[in-house]
């Protein structure tokens, strides 16, 4: 992942890679090929998760405006669109309202 991500990007162009303390970020090799292509990494303190309050409120917006509109697609979709053989080629919703009609 590391290799295809430095084909796109430029040697020295003084990117901050901020990352946790697992243990991939610690490895000396991965931490020498960060430094080659110019990158400097920074990793939270262990237990403080203040550290990463701001990327964290980025994404949990980022979250609830796009992927979770997906989900409620989604579910739309699967509910009232998509067939399944196990429901006679029904979707659900239109498998109940015949389950109703039938009984």
């Amino acid at each position: 992942m590391l290799e295809k991500a430095f084909k796109k990007i430029p040697d020295n162009t003084n990117l901050i890679l901020h990352s946790d303390q697992g243990w991939q970020y610690q490895m000396r090799r991965y931490q020498y090929l960060l430094e080659q292509k110019g990158i400097r990494q920074i990793m939270l303190r262990k237990g403080n998760c203040l550290d990463n309050a701001c990327a964290e409120n980025f994404f949990g917006i980022l979250k609830s405006e796009l992927y979770y509109i997906k989900i409620i697609e989604y579910i739309d979709y699967y509910n009232n669109i998509r067939i399944k053989s196990k429901l006679k080629g029904m979707s659900p919703v239109k498998y109940r309202e015949h389950s109703v009609l039938v009984a």
